[in-house]
């Protein structure tokens, strides 16, 4: 089964190719092809024999069993056909203990300077609020389930015993969304893998326990944890609500100078352009990060997408946001292609430049050396 990233469309029609010439089954999965454009969109590749939009964990022997003995695809939920058929959407996977330990042996590990085993221990995200966030509509992210502690413990040791390595990276969405797990891993990972390092994302959070505490963070540094990341997107708080983020730069702050005190690299993502955003926002982001940064390693700063079916891909497409026009769509990519009338003007232009300046100014420094192994992975 080809895992298939959006961005490499133009590789996957030359696979097909190859596929359909040498008379080999070419089945596609992923985490957006739940998304009906994106779908569309690449059903039409030469040599294809089906899209999968599931998570396949237990369910892809089936699929390949059922394309060698031609039995009709469409019984499996989340499968679309080359002629457009399809059928109905695939439920989320929530017996995650059971999905088996990922098999990492033929990737290959000898042109790497340090292996990094990647390790998910939950999926989806608690808050799955963020009106632009396209990651918890896509099959993957679509409700929060998570793993027990024995099973991630379990991977985190067979992972560190067949790579001969104890670094780690963790691609939950959000890492502190079950905080009791959160800090089961900090007070077992040294045990699963001796000498573990890791890093992963997390989402500050207003719960009153979002297992982001001073402690919390001193306890996860000292079992490893050499960075986190997070989503800051805006110093303004009024560009916070707007996105419904559920966060305040108050807590934002208070995050950023803790775990740069308990030893933890801290980094960011950021975008410019959402709707609704005024030069006073952008002053605002840009006074935050000159205020910390001396606390920050690096800030990842874009500009603002809109992917199919989040909120914001909806009201776009609602006319409820008068100063974005659609120039068009990006299907392959689940991506509108806008202009947003509303981030111009002198005033605009000179507030950016002010944040583009601070990201700069942070994004120039030498990461603390504990993270320099992670670096360029997000």
């Amino acid at each position: 089964m080809l895992s298939a990233y959006l961005q490499h469309y133009q590789t996957i029609v030359q696979i097909g190719k190859l596929a359909l010439k040498a008379k080999i089954p070419m089945l596609l999965g992923g985490p957006a092809f739940n998304l009906n454009e994106v779908a569309e969109a690449w059903r039409t590749i030469p040599g294809l024999t089906a899209i999968y939009g599931g998570e396949a964990d237990l369910v892809v022997p089936e699929l390949v069993e059922a394309i060698g003995t031609d039995e009709d695809l469409l019984r499996f939920d989340g499968v679309t056909l080359p002629d457009g058929r399809s059928s109905g959407a695939a439920a989320p996977f929530r017996a995650l203990d059971l999905s088996p330990v990922p098999d990492f042996s033929d990737f290959p590990w000898d042109r790497y300077r340090v292996p990094i085993i990647p390790v998910m221990t939950g999926r989806g995200c608690q808050w799955g609020k963020c009106n632009f966030c396209s990651d918890v509509v896509s099959v993957n992210g679509r409700t929060y389930r998570t793993r027990s502690l024995e099973s991630v413990l379990h991977e985190l040791r067979e992972q560190s015993r067949r790579y001969a390595t104890a670094n780690f990276t963790f691609l939950d969405l959000k890492l502190n969304s079950n905080p009791p797990l959160f800090r089961g891993i900090a007070e077992h990972i040294q045990e699963a893998a001796p000498g573990a390092q890791w890093i992963g994302t997390v989402h500050v959070d207003t719960r009153a326990d979002n297992g982001l505490s001073r402690q919390d963070l001193r306890a996860a540094a000292a079992s490893g944890m050499r960075r986190v990341s997070f989503g800051l997107e805006s110093g303004s708080q009024h560009m916070l609500d707007l996105m419904d983020k559920g966060a305040l730069v108050a807590a934002n702050s208070a995050f950023i100078r803790e775990a740069h005190e308990a030893g933890i690299s801290v980094r960011c993502t950021m975008f410019k352009g959402y709707p609704g955003e005024t030069a006073d926002d952008l002053e605002q982001t840009a006074s935050f990060l000159e205020a910390h940064q001396p606390y920050l390693d690096r800030v990842r700063f874009n500009d603002f997408s809109i992917l199919e079916n989040t909120p914001i891909w909806h009201a776009v497409h609602n006319g409820a946001l008068p100063d974005l026009a659609v120039l068009g769509h990006q299907r392959t990519l689940g991506r509108v292609r806008y202009a947003n009338h509303g981030a111009e003007g002198a005033a605009y232009r000179r507030a950016k430049a002010k944040v583009l300046r601070a990201v700069f100014a942070i994004n120039r420094r030498r990461l603390r050396s504990e993270a320099q192994m992670f670096d360029g992975m997000m």
